[in-house]
């Protein structure tokens, strides 16, 4: 059945939704929640200062959602509060624009379970287009960007919570690389991350993408933590 919890329960999985002005999609976000196979334990929006209509949406959905609200800090640090408010022994993410696959806690719970070793599981991601953009899918239809390709996102992780713990929370001063700047801190801690072949993430390109909107800071966050990693990169 989508969104039981099965014998057991819900599962001990914690899944944080940061928001900002998210009233387009963010019913569709905690819906695809909602539909997991493997219940999570857990919903936590945590809304990073917006404007519009975000929180009477999410109090639509009832006690079903935790509701956290912060003054505007960016989308590292409304994860580091999701983080903070959660209690689950797993921690996954979801971009209030994304949605999951129904599948995406399940396969990625029994890839932990079958292997206690593995602190992280991801999955693949596949980006779909907004309304708006038909004619950028139209174009890109042929391109890299339509086709699944490996996510070492937010989005599409589940991670142990003493992975957090010793990797430590996202760096609350980048906005567009937090996620890659995680995951190499975790590889260089020794933390093993599996990826599952399966697409696990749909992303939504729109435009509203804080990417889009500002694609020169987000180019420049990027190779500044590529250099980081080639600096602290041993010689030989």
């Amino acid at each position: 059945m989508p969104g039981g919890s099965g014998p057991c329960g819900p599962a001990p999985v914690s899944c944080i939704v940061p928001a900002f002005n998210s009233e387009r999609f963010i019913g569709e976000a905690l819906e695809s929640i909602l539909r997991q196979r493997a219940a999570p334990a857990e919903m936590i929006v945590v809304d990073d200062g917006s404007t519009d209509g975000t929180a009477a949406i999410v109090a639509g959905f009832g006690n079903r959602v935790q509701y956290v609200r912060q003054p505007t800090s960016g989308p590292a640090a409304t994860r580091n509060a999701g983080i903070a408010a959660s209690r689950g022994e797993f921690i996954a993410f979801l971009d209030a624009d994304d949605r999951w696959h129904d599948e995406k806690l399940e396969r990625q719970l029994a890839c932990l379970a079958a292997d206690q070793a593995i602190g992280v599981c991801v999955g693949r991601a596949q980006n779909f287009w907004a309304e708006e953009l038909a004619h950028e899918q139209a174009r890109l239809q042929e391109h890299p960007r339509a086709r699944p390709i490996p996510a070492y996102v937010s989005g599409a992780m589940l991670a142990r919570r003493g992975v957090f713990e010793r990797v430590g929370p996202f760096d609350s001063g980048l906005w567009f690389a937090d996620a890659a700047d995680w995951f190499v801190r975790a590889r260089r801690l020794g933390v093993r991350v599996h990826a599952l072949p399966e697409v696990l993430l749909y992303h939504r390109l729109h435009r509203g993408n804080i990417s889009r909107r500002m694609s020169r800071e987000s180019k420049s966050e990027f190779i500044n933590v590529v250099r980081g990693v080639i600096h602290r990169r041993p010689p030989g």
